[in-house]
This record gives C-alpha cells, structure tokens and sequence, in this order.
C-alpha cells in the first residue's frame, strides 16, 4: 500500500497506471472504516488492477456543524485496516493499491467551492429536504474523486442508497464512462447495519440499535398481505413506542425521523406496491438514537 496525501501525486500514480493500461477501483471513504468499507475494497482489488481508496472527511457535505466536528477521524487505525485487506486477499502488487488521505487545503485549493449540483426528483425526497446542500456537496466532492482516480469503476454502499441514486445522475451529467458497484450491506452479528457512526453510540444504546433491522426484517414479511401505508404506519410506530414497551433505564428512545417506500430506481414514493418498477421497492428509514443519526434500509 501506498500512502498520498497531494493531489498532484495521486494523478501522476493514476497517469503511470493508465499508460500502462490497468484498470483503476476507487473506493471513496470518510475514514473511520469498518467491515463494511472493507467489503468494499476487497471486491475493488478484487476486480482491478489498481485500486485508490480515498480518506478524506468532506466538510462541505455536512449541513450540521456538530455533526462534521464529531464525526470520527481513526485515520493511523484505517491505514492499518486497509495493510490488513490487501494482505488477506494476498494482493503481491503493494504499488497497486493507494490510500489517498488529503487535507481539507488539498482537496479544495481555492477555498469553498462555487459549483453546485442539482438532480430533480431524486434529490426531493427523503434526505434531500432534511439535509440541504448535503447532496451537492457530496457531488463535488465525488467529482473531485473521480477527476484525480479516473476510475474504472466506483464503489460505494447500498447502506446509502439515495446517495447511490445521486452518484448514477452525477454520472449521467458528466458523461463520465465509470462503472457504478452498489455493494450489499454488511452487518453486526445481531442485524445492526455498520457505519461510522455506530462507534458514538453509548453501550446502552448499541444494545437496542439492531431493533432497527430488526423491525424493518418483519416490515418486508408484511409486504405480503399489508398495504404500502399500513407497514410503513406499522414501522413508525413499532420504534416510536419501542421505549414504552421496553422501558429503558437511561431513557433511552428511538425517535425516527422518517420512514419511506419508494421505488428502487426512481426513489419516488409508492402509494401500491404494484407501482414498484424493475428493481421492486425499497424501504428507506432515518432513526436517531442518543444523539445519533443511523440510516438502514430494507428490499421488498
């Protein structure tokens, strides 16, 4: 593994793979990585030559000051996790695989970027409204990713699904020719969707997160014989009153923020689920949980 923290750097690696013809797997990350990134990467070395894993804390997609000054930066511990991946999948070509960890000057030179980014219906819905700008500046940042790795193809989680949706229009505008590879979702032993954000959770609070999972797993049995606003009334309020039904010693409680079923490809909400397109329906859900935001989703 090679560490590059200057964009100038990072193209000359990518320029040299190129002329050589290797085909290139990015990985964009915001560090703190899991299981899940981890996935992520070893399908990427898997299936490239070269593969650019980016660390980097993007601070123009955060809409919550607190949010971006807590998240976690384990930036030592994530070198050493992606060292662990390239050795497990026995990669001989340490030169081949880049983790490129910027600094904030780096990434945007000229200080906070002007350009802004705007994807229609698929941004309107669900994180979208709630999150202003978060969409755009994830998009300027991915751009910035995909100007420097020139990528083959570009992997990114199904756990962010939205944020799947939003990357496709990228493309779409940009014409760039990248491959986009939605990865599964990797999960605890007991349900719970990884994210960095689960290293903020209080132990008593981790102990209750994977009811999440839990309550969207019997959401999808209910598809078969509910309605679309029955089970999605049903989710609401089985982790709305989760505390009141299994009191908590710290008061702990589940306040969703929404739950929505729309459609796979469009993320338009279903009224039917006959209105479900070719990829079906998915369930999109936002919980807070001491103080954390978690997002998980489920297939119908």
């Amino acid at each position: 593994m090679i560490q590059i923290t200057k964009a100038n750097d990072l193209l000359a690696a990518v320029s040299k793979a190129k002329e050589q013809g290797l085909s290139i797997g990015l990985v964009p990350t915001m560090g703190a990585l899991h299981e899940g990134h981890l996935s992520l990467i070893g399908r990427a070395l898997q299936e490239n030559d070269m593969v650019v894993v980016s660390l980097f804390v993007n601070p123009i997609q955060f809409n919550n000051k607190e949010d971006l000054e807590k998240y976690p930066r384990t930036l030592e511990a994530d070198l050493e996790l992606i060292k662990d991946e390239e050795s497990r999948i026995k990669n001989q070509n340490t030169d081949r695989l880049i983790a490129f960890a910027p600094t904030v000057e780096e990434m945007y030179p000229e200080g906070q970027p002007t350009e802004v980014y705007h994807f229609g219906p698929v941004e309107e819905v669900m994180e979208g409204p709630r999150r202003p700008g978060h969409f755009s500046g994830v998009a300027v940042v991915v751009r910035r990713l995909f100007d420097l790795a020139q990528p083959t193809r570009a992997y990114f989680g199904e756990k962010d699904y939205q944020q799947i949706a939003i990357i496709r229009a990228l493309l779409d505008q940009i014409k760039y020719p990248i491959e986009l590879v939605p990865c599964p979702i990797v999960r605890a032993d007991d349900g719970l969707a990884l994210s960095s954000r689960n290293m903020r959770l209080s132990p008593e609070a981790r102990a209750i997160a994977p009811t999440i999972n839990a309550t969207l797993e019997q959401a999808a049995e209910m598809a078969d014989y509910e309605e679309v606003d029955d089970v999605k009334e049903w989710v609401l309020d089985t982790l709305s009153s989760f505390h009141e039904v299994n009191p908590q010693p710290n008061g702990l409680q589940f306040e969703p923020e929404y739950f929505e079923i729309v459609d796979a490809r469009t993320l338009q909400p279903i009224a039917e689920w006959s209105e479900a397109g070719d990829l079906g329906a998915v369930g999109c859900i936002a919980v807070w949980l001491d103080g954390v935001r978690l997002i998980d989703i489920v297939k119908f």
